[in-house]
Protein backbone atom coordinates (compact mmCIF):
# COMPACT_ATOMS: atom_id res chain seq x y z
CA UNK A 1 0.00 0.00 0.00
CA UNK A 2 1.44 3.64 -0.70
CA UNK A 3 0.08 6.62 0.63
CA UNK A 4 1.33 9.77 -0.31
CA UNK A 5 0.12 13.69 -0.04
CA UNK A 6 -2.65 12.29 2.42
CA UNK A 7 -3.66 13.12 6.24
CA UNK A 8 -4.65 10.01 7.52
CA UNK A 9 -5.31 8.27 10.61
CA UNK A 10 -4.30 4.65 10.99
CA UNK A 11 -5.23 1.91 12.97
CA UNK A 12 -3.42 -1.26 12.75
CA UNK A 13 -3.71 -4.76 15.53
CA UNK A 14 -2.38 -8.22 14.59
CA UNK A 15 -0.88 -7.11 11.74
CA UNK A 16 2.85 -7.29 10.23
CA UNK A 17 3.94 -4.11 8.53
CA UNK A 18 7.54 -5.44 8.29
CA UNK A 19 9.78 -3.09 5.69
CA UNK A 20 7.66 -0.14 5.75
CA UNK A 21 9.19 2.70 5.13
CA UNK A 22 8.22 6.04 6.28
CA UNK A 23 9.89 9.44 4.78
CA UNK A 24 8.70 12.91 5.82
CA UNK A 25 5.59 11.38 7.92
CA UNK A 26 4.02 12.66 10.69
CA UNK A 27 3.46 10.03 13.80
CA UNK A 28 2.86 12.57 15.98
CA UNK A 29 0.77 11.63 19.08
CA UNK A 30 0.96 7.65 17.76
CA UNK A 31 1.08 4.87 20.32
CA UNK A 32 2.76 1.64 19.55
CA UNK A 33 1.66 -1.27 22.09
CA UNK A 34 3.26 -4.90 21.96
CA UNK A 35 4.75 -4.14 19.38
CA UNK A 36 7.78 -5.79 17.31
CA UNK A 37 10.62 -3.12 16.77
CA UNK A 38 13.59 -4.83 16.41
CA UNK A 39 15.92 -3.76 13.67
CA UNK A 40 14.12 -0.81 13.45
CA UNK A 41 16.08 2.38 12.90
CA UNK A 42 15.38 6.29 13.30
CA UNK A 43 17.25 9.27 11.62
CA UNK A 44 16.91 12.30 11.91
CA UNK A 45 13.61 12.24 13.83
CA UNK A 46 12.31 14.41 16.60
CA UNK A 47 11.36 12.07 19.12
CA UNK A 48 10.73 15.00 21.89
CA UNK A 49 8.44 13.99 24.48
CA UNK A 50 9.08 10.25 23.74
CA UNK A 51 8.19 7.98 26.64
CA UNK A 52 9.27 4.21 26.47
CA UNK A 53 8.24 2.24 29.44
CA UNK A 54 8.61 -1.73 29.57
CA UNK A 55 10.99 -1.62 26.71
CA UNK A 56 13.95 -3.67 26.02
CA UNK A 57 16.86 -1.79 23.96
CA UNK A 58 19.31 -4.58 24.46
CA UNK A 59 22.05 -3.73 21.26
CA UNK A 60 20.39 -0.43 21.10
CA UNK A 61 23.08 2.03 19.43
CA UNK A 62 22.62 5.61 19.98
CA UNK A 63 24.55 8.34 18.58
CA UNK A 64 25.04 12.03 17.52
CA UNK A 65 21.64 13.02 19.35
CA UNK A 66 20.25 15.49 22.00
CA UNK A 67 19.75 13.79 25.40
CA UNK A 68 19.59 16.89 27.38
CA UNK A 69 16.63 16.69 29.79
CA UNK A 70 16.61 12.78 29.34
CA UNK A 71 15.62 10.64 32.83
CA UNK A 72 16.33 7.31 33.13
CA UNK A 73 14.90 5.73 36.26
CA UNK A 74 14.81 2.08 37.32
CA UNK A 75 16.58 0.36 34.53
CA UNK A 76 19.25 -2.15 34.07
CA UNK A 77 22.15 -0.81 33.00
CA UNK A 78 24.65 -3.68 32.65
CA UNK A 79 26.78 -3.33 29.72
CA UNK A 80 25.69 0.09 28.78
CA UNK A 81 28.59 2.51 28.15
CA UNK A 82 28.80 6.28 27.54
CA UNK A 83 31.60 7.30 25.50
CA UNK A 84 33.13 3.84 25.87
CA UNK A 85 32.69 3.59 29.83
CA UNK A 86 30.64 1.55 32.02
CA UNK A 87 27.73 3.36 33.14
CA UNK A 88 27.99 1.36 36.11
CA UNK A 89 31.66 2.03 36.46
CA UNK A 90 30.37 5.77 36.52
CA UNK A 91 27.99 5.15 38.88
CA UNK A 92 30.43 3.46 41.32
CA UNK A 93 33.12 6.11 41.01
CA UNK A 94 30.37 8.76 41.90
CA UNK A 95 29.34 7.15 44.93
CA UNK A 96 33.22 6.60 46.23
CA UNK A 97 34.45 9.57 45.70
CA UNK A 98 34.55 11.79 49.25
CA UNK A 99 31.80 13.95 50.26
CA UNK A 100 32.65 17.45 50.54
CA UNK A 101 31.63 19.41 54.10
CA UNK A 102 29.75 22.36 53.93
Amino acid sequence: MKLEGVKQRLEASRADLSGSVFADVSLSGSTFEDVNLSGWTVRDANVSGLRLDNANLAGARISDVNLAGVAITDCMLDGMTIDGVAVTDLFAAYRARPMLEG
